[in-house]
């Protein structure tokens, strides 16, 4: 009887083997990949402005997830510029399909009757009319903000099923950044205020409101602040270095959706829904206003900017950050009853080293709550709080905050996958 039984045994054995070693293969966590890619080239002279846009930039093809996204000034020799030679004021990645054999995006390539040859792919979030629909973006922290997507969620694009019949995916990098060399004041020439740049119509030649003092609508593409009188020029070419991490698609990823909130959103809801059917103008920046009207600094004014925002949909967070200009203190995002749904507080740098530049913002906490840990629920209404000191002016300061959001959990896996998944988490940690 035992003999009966040893065969049937040993080949249940090898069955489980292969089995297992199938299990392996198939839950073996995706290798991440890296590549560095360098922006067309800008020139910068002192005190000069660039506010380009580059479509069709170098970007990973075919349907992947992306891990991770940063980028950074560098000059023709690879070497990373500080900020207070050229203040990044911001960079956006933004996503398009574009008709095969089309000419690069423009703004008014849409004609009656016709489809249109470029079709923005906004992110999830609730801000409309061409307003923060892009999927990164940062400032001058970004070298010191982790921007990692964790396991085993990813960023989904390129799926092909999603790419309109006769198109094609792209993507499109803005760059604007400042140079301060020279200058007569690089707080005021970063924070774009007016007559530092001797403006009185915006970029397309509109004339500025008497009120406005200071923002984008100042130092837009090939505007010049002022400088001192002993500057000299020196133009240097410059590029902004980006890098981008991702994974091939697979079934075992769980997508997530980016949603970007801005503390100057104007919004108003047009029925009773859970706030899908709203309107939503954000202004993007907004200005501080000293505490002090003798002209003495008080370092313990601070300024408080709240709004309500209603969650058109329910979710799990799984990563936020907040974004803020100099003079910001932090951000943060509240639930309806009032929890702490994340919290995004600056760093200042100390040195003169690029990274570290004293009296920059180099860096912003990030949030990666424990899966599950922190739910949105469908029609939830948000509180994004924005604190700046206002021991001075600030003008084109914004306060606006980023998080991901999974629609589910992750499925529960074979308990042969942990230690893998374990091990390669320590590796791209």
């Amino acid at each position: 009887m035992l003999h009966f039984f040893r065969v049937p045994l040993t080949i249940l054995l090898l069955a489980l083997s292969i089995t297992c070693s199938h299990a392996f293969r198939k839950y073996r966590h995706p290798e991440i990949k890296s590549a560095v890619f360098l922006s067309p080239k800008f020139v910068l002279d002192q005190g000069s402005v660039v506010n380009e846009y580059y479509s069709n930039i170098d970007f990973p093809r075919g349907h992947i997830a992306i891990k991770g996204f940063n980028a950074e000034v560098v000059d023709e020799a690879g070497h990373p510029v500080p900020l207070h030679e050229t203040y990044l004021h911001h960079w956006v990645i933004a996503r398009y399909y574009q008709r095969l054999n089309a000419t690069n995006p423009e703004h008014d390539d849409r004609q009656k009757n016709k489809k249109p040859d470029h079709i923005f792919v906004r992110n999830s979030g609730i801000c409309q009319n061409n307003s923060l629909g892009q999927y990164y973006g940062l400032g001058s922290e970004t070298r010191g903000t982790d921007s990692d997507v964790p396991d085993p969620y990813g960023i989904e694009v390129g799926n092909p099923a999603d790419i309109p019949a006769g198109y094609e995916e792209g993507w499109l990098l803005n760059v604007h950044a400042i140079d301060t060399r020279g200058v007569e004041d690089k707080l005021g020439c970063t924070e774009c205020r007016c007559n530092l740049y001797n403006v009185s119509k915006d970029e397309y030649g509109r004339p500025l409101r008497p009120d406005y003092i200071g923002g984008l609508g100042c130092c837009y593409d090939h505007t010049q602040c002022r400088l001192r009188d002993d500057s000299e020029s020196a133009k240097r070419n410059l590029y902004l270095r980006y890098t981008v991490k991702w994974i091939d698609w697979d079934e075992f990823i769980v997508p997530v959706k980016i949603y970007i909130f801005d503390v100057t959103d104007t919004w108003k809801r047009l029925d009773n829904s859970t706030g899908q059917n709203s309107e939503h103008e954000c202004h993007v920046e907004y200005n501080i206003e000293p505490c002090s009207t003798s002209g003495m600094t008080d370092i313990r004014c601070t300024d408080s900017k709240r709004i309500s925002l209603l969650m058109p949909i329910g979710g799990y967070i799984i990563y936020g950050v907040a974004h803020q200009h100099s003079g910001g203190i932090g951000s943060t995002l509240y639930g309806e009853d009032g929890r702490v749904l994340c919290s995004s507080i600056p760093t200042y740098g100390q040195g003169k080293e690029a990274g570290n530049e004293a009296g920059y913002i180099v860096g912003m906490s990030t949030c990666y709550p424990q899966p599950g840990s922190v739910k949105i629920n469908v029609g939830e209404t948000l509180i994004l709080e924005s604190n700046y000191s206002s021991a001075q002016r600030h003008t084109g300061v914004m306060g606006l905050f980023y998080i991901l959001v999974a629609d589910q959990l992750p499925k529960p896996r074979l308990s042969l996958r942990v230690p893998i998944a374990k091990q390669v988490n320590k590796v791209y940690a």
